[in-house]
């Protein structure tokens, strides 16, 4: 914000001037030419944040902890001249009849190697796929950034475009997809002013890499 010089005793003092820094519009791109912008990557890669998957952990730990008690009660009963449980009697003897190539057997086993597949897939990954890591200058900072806020920022930004009737944006790992229908002005104009429009907000959102950006906008379908 810049004012102008001081005025004489007794004159009129003019109001302060604010200037404005954001983005303008280029109302003369062409949708074929422009290049979107995208975001910065000046604050470096970053990772994924780390699930704690709370509940495919709890389920693993109740499970397990079911069964745990469920065997130790049973050994318990056996050791104190009690007969052992008849679930535990049967499985013996099925594994002790059964051959290897039984129907039973197999699918037992494909179902045990898709859980620890499963179980392993979550361990080494980090998941989290709805967030968005963000650039920091400090290293000692990390953040992330919700894809679905995301979305809800660059649609308040596209519908600020005239001729924009109604959009859907879409905020992806690397790409964003801004689908919006213009009930007036040009389709190439409106789309040229959506790319600038939603890069800004691209570039204004701090994201540690760049999005690709995809616009697309049609006319509003005919009602009956």
């Amino acid at each position: 914000m810049s004012e102008a010089p001081e005025t004489p005793a007794g004159g009129t003092r003019p109001l302060p001037v604010i200037e404005k820094d954001g983005p303008e519009f280029d109302q003369s791109a062409s949708a074929a030419s422009y290049t979107p912008v995208l975001t910065p990557a000046d604050g470096g890669e970053r990772r994924r944040l780390w699930s704690t998957r709370r509940i495919p952990a709890t389920l693993l730990g109740l499970l397990v902890l079911g069964a745990a008690g469920l065997l130790l009660y049973d050994v318990a009963a056996v050791r104190a001249d009690r007969p052992a449980m008849a679930w535990r009697r049967t499985l013996a003897e099925e594994l002790a009849e059964r051959r290897l190539d039984d129907v039973a057997v197999l699918a037992g086993a494909a179902a045990a190697a898709a859980i620890g597949l499963w179980l392993l897939i979550l361990a080494l990954t980090p998941g989290r796929r709805d967030v968005l890591p963000m650039a920091s200058a400090n290293p000692g900072v990390r953040s992330w950034l919700d894809r679905d806020a995301a979305a809800l920022v660059l649609r308040d930004r596209a519908m600020q475009v005239s001729g924009v009737q109604s959009v859907r944006v879409k905020v992806k790992r690397r790409k964003v997809d801004v689908k919006a229908v213009s009930h007036f002005r040009e389709l190439d104009d409106v789309r040229a002013d959506l790319d600038t429009a939603v890069g800004a907000g691209l570039g204004r959102l701090g994201l540690a890499h760049g999005l690709n950006l995809a616009v697309s906008v049609t006319r509003p379908g005919r009602k009956g």
